[in-house]
């Protein structure tokens, strides 16, 4: 005999005042189907199968992520690629940058006759020198893009791009160095800014650059562009020497360059290394901006 649900369905249940018994009328019978209402019966039975148990739409209310439902494949992936982007060179630049920030508010102490304004040494100097490292980086590629532009079957284009990264770097950070020189000319000299030697060749140096980038934006064919930035820089650079050696050649108020080769250092101790190590954080992270 073949099993009917609708006949079970059909069946009278015995009435029963018992907890138990209407327990179990309450649990349904497995296999058994939604029971029509009369309102679905009136419609027909194709029409009630379709109606009694359907899923709700796809634009209700409750459009949030479910429970134990998996996130968004998309958010990990932009997770996973600002990871890629920031890399083992960007967590170590960080790093170096909170270690130096500690040593140079912390560890290194303050100076007798400048007091805690030494403090702004620790950034003041290792900019202008990342400064001169990216200007010379910039004239190398960029004597290397006029050499071997010719030779090259892509036209030396990636000593091109090399040339405007460090460019672009040691920009940034000239203008670090004349802010917080800046600052520091207010604490030690009374003043924001003097018409000194060094001040000047460094604003000079600045506003050169900041032509070499705005050349670099000029409409042109990347080949023609690219030997006309190039001769610019090689030409910019000249003022580099110039802004090094300004404090030696003339009289100036800004002082003698505290690291240099060949000479006695102008500080020792924990500022001496503390200088040192901030140098390295420093060179890290604009190696890191290069290359990104």
């Amino acid at each position: 005999m073949a099993y009917d649900p609708q006949a079970r369905r059909a069946r009278p249940r015995p009435t029963a005042d018992s907890p138990v018994d209407s327990l179990l009328e309450a649990i349904p019978v497995v296999g058994d189907g939604p029971v029509p209402s009369e309102a679905s019966a009136e419609v027909g039975p194709e029409v009630a199968a379709e109606t009694v148990g359907d899923p709700p739409p796809a634009d209700s209310a409750d459009d949030g992520l479910r429970p134990f439902e998996t996130p968004s494949v998309e958010m990990t992936d932009e997770r996973a690629d600002l990871l890629h982007r920031f890399g083992v060179l960007g967590a170590v630049a960080l790093v170096a940058v909170l270690l130096m920030v500690l040593l140079g508010l912390v560890v290194s102490p303050a100076d007798v006759v400048q007091g805690q304004a030494v403090r702004m040494l620790y950034l003041h100097v290792p900019s202008i020198w990342i400064a001169y490292g990216a200007f010379v980086l910039t004239s190398l590629s960029s004597a290397l893009f006029l050499i071997r532009s010719r030779r090259r079957h892509d036209g030396g284009r990636h000593y091109d791009r090399l040339a405007g990264s460090a460019a672009e770097v040691g920009f940034v950070f000239t203008g670090i160095t004349l802010a917080t020189g800046m600052l520091w000319g207010r604490v030690t000299w009374g003043t924001y800014w003097q018409w000194d030697a060094r001040l000047t060749t460094t604003v000079l140096l600045f506003v050169t650059y900041l032509g070499y980038l705005a050349l670099r934006r000029l409409p042109a064919d990347p080949m023609t562009r690219g030997r006309r930035t190039a001769v610019m820089a090689l030409v910019s650079f000249v003022n580099v020497p110039i802004v090094h050696y300004s404090v030696d050649w003339w009289r100036t108020l800004h002082q003698k360059a505290s690291l240099s080769v060949g000479r006695r250092p102008e500080i020792t101790g924990e500022m001496y290394w503390t200088l040192l190590y901030a140098t390295l954080a420093v060179t890290i992270v604009a190696s890191w901006l290069i290359v990104h």
